[in-house]
């Protein structure tokens, strides 16, 4: 009996669920992280990535190993690495940058902005005032060169 009444108040959400498009269900996507702890615009990034459909999984114990072991040329380095849909992340790469690269599955080790241009997502918050400098997105190929990805100007 208990087992109808059940069924019976739970039919109106099974005919709703059934309407939702099946991304309504989907995880959002994973973007694991190595950073400094104390790295404030490590956390801005990460926030960003948050606020653009992500999920972040943060270990504080800085990033040089990880870039090391996804194959990310020192050269190209900054404060953070991030690794989502076997990708490396290096940088303040802009979430929208990820989303694409993930979209279009090119053959790469992954993306990165080297250094730390202000204006970059986690660069970008009221200290920096207005300042937007113009940097590149950095497709970076298995054998170590780049080519551009996305600039921003």
């Amino acid at each position: 009996m208990q087992r109808r009444i059940l069924l019976k108040r739970a039919a109106p959400l099974l005919a709703l669920a059934s309407t939702l498009p099946l991304t309504a269900f989907a995880a959002a996507p994973m973007v694991e992280i190595w950073k400094d702890p104390n790295c404030g615009c490590c956390q801005d990034w990460v926030k960003h990535l948050n606020k653009n459909g992500f999920a972040t999984k943060v270990h504080d114990e800085g990033n040089t190993a990880a870039r090391t072991r996804f194959g990310v040329p020192a050269k190209l380095g900054s404060c953070h690495t991030g690794l989502i849909g076997g990708y490396a992340i290096e940088g303040h790469v802009p979430a929208r940058e990820v989303q694409r690269l993930l979209k279009e599955k090119p053959k790469a080790v992954g993306l990165a902005v080297p250094g730390m241009p202000v204006g970059s997502p986690g660069m970008d918050g009221p200290a920096y005032g207005d300042q937007r400098d113009p940097y590149d997105v950095l497709l970076v190929l298995a054998d170590g060169s780049t080519r551009v990805y996305q600039s921003y100007r």
